[in-house]
């Protein structure tokens, strides 16, 4: 049985590695939601072995907040969709582990090209769709992140979802209150984001300890436990933006730093290898 802590912690070791290889990338939002990718992979999502891109039969997962692909590429290898020794090509020229995920690589695990914010909904409203019209009664799940909803395509796929009963999604928020250029009390407010969730016809979820992986697990379970309800779900989960490093615990100047050779040793000191480093 696979420890889900201990695998979080190697998934962090190879987040700061990635970034740190080609001083590039963006390790904050990709510590901060380590725990969920850990948990919905190893835990939650009903997946086949293989990759199919149309997700017959299985789950189907699609991360809108493309950036934090560092998380995204460690736990689709780690689970088996390609080697673990590929992640040594992030960002590197002709590698498939681009620093936004495509699909014309052809990288197995990824539905989806997710380098422009704000289209995630689109894409997952439309699967979960596609899986309602194929009686398919498996499940879509997607990723985006809080700053992105600044983005107004949010807003008209959440409108669209609610009305037409997309009750198959399960879609949560990495509210972590960070984004690029500062917090997002000061770049713009999201004011009362559960509440804009509950009028625009949603069910909301909050989850408090987003970094709690026995938490994740416990509220990822009971979402599956709301499905075809009439309404999509979404689950607002509260994250520390660089989790797990403390100089980079809360600060949004980690969303696209890396770190140096000191603090990439200062980091892995304070997680310990438990899976072995690619």
């Amino acid at each position: 049985m696979v420890n889900l802590k201990d695998t979080a912690i190697q998934v962090r070791r190879d987040i700061l590695r990635m970034v740190h290889a080609v001083q590039s990338g963006h390790p904050g939002g990709s510590l901060g939601c380590t725990d969920f990718f850990v948990a919905l992979y190893f835990k939650i999502m009903n997946r086949k072995p293989g990759f199919d891109m149309d997700a017959k039969g299985e789950d189907a997962f699609f991360l809108s907040n493309g950036h934090i692909s560092p998380v995204f590429y460690s736990v689709l290898a780690r689970t088996g969709y390609f080697p673990v020794k590929e992640l040594s090509t992030f960002r590197k020229l002709n590698s498939r582990l681009q620093g936004h995920p495509t699909t014309h690589e052809h990288l197995p695990g990824i539905r989806m090209a997710s380098g422009s914010l704000g289209q995630g909904f689109s894409v997952a409203i439309g699967a979960a769709m596609a899986k309602k019209l194929n009686k398919d009664t498996n499940l879509v799940f997607s990723l985006h992140g809080d700053g992105e909803l600044d983005e107004g395509q949010n807003w008209e796929g959440i409108m669209f979802a609610a009305h037409h009963k997309v009750d198959n999604l399960i879609s949560t928020i990495d509210w972590n209150g960070q984004q690029i250029d500062g917090t997002t009390d000061d770049v713009m407010s999201l004011h009362d984001l559960p509440a804009k969730f509950l009028a625009f016809g949603w069910e909301v979820i909050i989850l408090e300890k987003g970094n709690d992986i026995d938490a994740i697990v416990s509220t990822l379970e009971h979402a599956k436990t709301l499905v075809g309800k009439g309404k999509p779900i979404v689950i607002l989960m509260k994250t520390v933006m660089g989790q797990g490093v403390d100089f980079m615990e809360g600060h949004h100047e980690w969303h696209g730093t890396a770190p140096s050779d000191a603090q990439l040793k200062s980091a892995l000191d304070q997680l310990p290898e438990t899976l072995g480093d690619y």
